[in-house]
């Protein structure tokens, strides 16, 4: 009786299933060149992350390649048997540098093939799995004939994008993370402990985010609709309102379905945007070039806010502006208050009498001015002069509305003054107690534009936007 009493016991308790994730690659999966690399590689240290209920292999080979004809395929492995016979619930795959090499690069037409053949390898198991793609980190090395980073970043990441798209997997920029991080990478290709951890942290960030896997906008979008890739994600173009407009839609969105607006300078400089997508934002454009935040711009964008928020996306947007996408971005947010979770502005135009009028610092852009005084019915010097359609003139009403605001801005720009924008809207919001941080890049021009690892960028948003 009371043994009967232990096993009823024993079977009302839950068991909680183990999920089981499988780490495919070469020698960064392996942990080459890692001190005590069976706990420090960077399956290891995912494991340590995610803790019991999950179970984390590697099956890291070094010098494999994805090419079936490349001079050591990782299709030829044991490991790659061992890893289709542990039915995984999650698989990583990080291939692609040994593919880089002189010697390998003769079949790279052949990469995509090779790359969709061993997805649908792992997709037709009993399992079903979730599949993520990495791309490779940037290798430092000056020898051609190596692991070389022009071919990682011209050849190998964009066909690993063209599969992310057309298979509809999950990709995630691993070259943007690392493009700084030298550091951690003592032989120049493969990351240290450290360089390890970074890996380890954003796959978990990435496999314990709380997604959305049904939720779907482009049923609401206005038709036709033409759908292309956007760096391996579905990218909707169409026309709203006899403007042209976009819609790039995560693999799955986070649960509050949150977006990054993009003002200006469609797809300039994506790696902060590509970052977002992979941790479920949208990111849209409505092209109002060339109104420069006037009241016609503020009531298109009024109209496009109303159609994406009816569809589904969260009602606070997030705003990112490059160069003169600042105007748009603050004009619109000066009317919208309670529209905007956050601002991200870079380089920015914050004073349309600095520019493009050439009433500063720097001279007269005459065919912007020319725009600018027929988008504000300026006919007279006089009232360019007096102009007050600026967000550096409607800083109350944007403070007023509490979010947080972030500005990248070069301090040698010598397209848009510092002083007359960033500087001045800085001492004017810190003045009225807003929320702004500015990040000054020392010894930049105005472009490049962003961060080449976006990090920041991203944390902040992903902060704002409260996940």
């Amino acid at each position: 009786m009371f043994a009967g009493f232990i096993i009823l016991l024993l079977a009302a308790i839950p068991c909680t299933a183990i999920t089981k994730v499988a780490c495919i690659g070469a020698s960064i999966t392996f942990g080459h060149g890692i001190d005590q690399r069976e706990v420090n590689c960077f399956p290891a240290q995912l494991y340590e992350l995610l803790g019991k209920d999950y179970m984390v292999s590697n099956y890291g080979v070094s010098g494999t390649t994805l090419l079936r004809k490349g001079d050591n395929p990782y299709w030829n492995t044991d490991h790659y048997q061992m890893a289709l016979k542990s039915l995984p619930d999650i698989v990583i795959i990080d291939l692609g540098g040994n593919d880089s090499k002189l010697i390998n690069r003769v079949h790279l037409s052949e990469y995509e093939k090779d790359c969709t053949d061993l997805i649908q390898a792992f997709r037709q198991l009993a399992s079903h799995p979730r599949i993520i793609l990495l791309l490779p980190i940037p290798a430092f090395l000056t020898d051609t004939t190596q692991i070389y980073d022009r071919v990682i970043v011209k050849d190998i990441i964009p066909r690993l994008q063209r599969v992310a798209y057309t298979e509809k997997v999950e990709v995630v920029d691993m070259h943007s993370l690392f493009v700084d991080k030298q550091n951690l990478m003592p032989d120049k290709i493969h990351p240290d402990k450290e360089g390890a951890t970074i890996y380890a942290r954003r796959l978990y960030e990435l496999i314990k985010a709380k997604r959305d896997t049904s939720f779907n906008i482009f049923p609401g979008i206005p038709e036709p609709i033409t759908v292309s890739s956007f760096y391996g994600y579905e990218c909707a173009d169409f026309t709203f309102l006899n403007r042209k407009c976009k819609v790039v839609k995560p693999k799955w969105s986070a649960i509050k379905r949150p977006w990054v607006w993009r003002a200006r300078f469609w797809g300039h400089e994506p790696q902060a945007d590509i970052a977002l997508l992979e941790r479920g934002f949208h990111i849209v454009y409505c092209d109002v070039a060339e109104l420069f935040g006037n009241p016609e711009a503020i009531s298109l964008w009024n109209s496009f806010y109303a159609l994406l928020t009816k569809n589904g996306l969260a009602k606070k947007t997030i705003l990112e502006g490059m160069s003169r996408g600042g105007v748009y971005a603050f004009n619109w947010a000066a009317e919208n208050p309670k529209r905007v979770a956050a601002v991200y502005v870079d380089n920015p135009v914050l004073d349309l009498k600095s520019w493009p009028a050439g009433l500063g610092r720097f001279p007269v852009s005459e065919k912007e001015a020319a725009l600018f005084k027929e988008d504000f019915q300026l006919t007279t010097s006089t009232q360019v002069r007096e102009f007050k359609g600026s967000p550096i003139d409607k800083v109350q009403e944007i403070v007023k509305g509490h979010y947080p605001i972030l500005i990248l801005c070069a301090d040698m720009d010598e397209a848009v003054a510092p002083q007359e924008n960033t500087m001045l809207f800085e001492k004017k919001v810190k003045a009225l107690k807003g929320n702004i941080t500015v990040i000054y890049k020392q010894g930049f021009k105005h472009h490049p534009h962003s961060l080449p690892n976006p990090t920041p960028i991203v944390d902040f948003i992903v902060k704002a936007a409260g996940m």
